[in-house]
């Protein structure tokens, strides 16, 4: 068993041995906080129009969120009621989590080194994906390439979208700073 306390995740001391120093060395920052690290990842499931028809599907993206991460989701809510798509204030609509810390690392490392390889027909994610700020989001179509997941017993595939958040002030830093993570992108 693991202790938490002395539990470093693998991609966490790649970070501080060897992705610090070359960024540093690289983008010539003159301050040790200026270096851009990951913040923060928020991971989503929307239902959609199944959660319209059944509100038990919310549940189950709930649970499978919560395997996937490793910590409690949380469901969210509609915000406005739109009578054209039957929603109605307040119905659970999907689910989310915020990583941060260990679990944001182990994470990231099943996402690359584990998730990713199992997407079918898989040639990269975008380059192109940045805000602006640093941040990365991606999606992924169908969540059951994560292991965690029990592929006889989901009732149905549902999207996952991944935001990465990095203290990066634009995007190339962010890019050279997930690129160091062998995140792969195909551009």
């Amino acid at each position: 068993m693991l202790d938490a306390a002395t539990y470093t995740p693998r991609l966490r001391t790649l970070y501080q041995d060897t992705i610090r120093g070359a960024l540093k060395e690289e983008f010539g920052y003159k301050n040790e906080m200026q270096i851009p690290r990951v913040d923060k990842i928020v991971l989503n499931i929307g239902c959609g129009r199944a959660a319209v028809k059944d509100s038990k599907k919310a549940k189950s993206a709930q649970a499978d969120l919560t395997a996937i991460a490793g910590q409690h989701a949380v469901i969210t809510t509609a915000k406005n009621s739109i009578a054209g798509f039957r929603v109605r204030e307040g119905m659970p609509m999907g689910a989310k989590v915020t990583l941060r810390g260990a679990r944001m690392y182990d994470f990231l490392d099943r996402l690359i080194n584990v998730a990713m390889p199992r997407i079918r027909d898989f040639r990269g994610i975008s380059g192109k994906s940045f805000d602006g700020r640093g941040n990365y989001a991606l999606g992924i179509k169908e969540h059951i390439v994560f292991p965690e997941i029990d592929f006889d017993k989901v009732d149905e595939p549902w999207g996952l979208d991944i935001v990465i958040a990095t203290t990066a002030t634009n995007d190339d830093e962010a890019k050279a700073l997930l690129k160091a993570f062998n995140m792969p992108f195909n551009s």
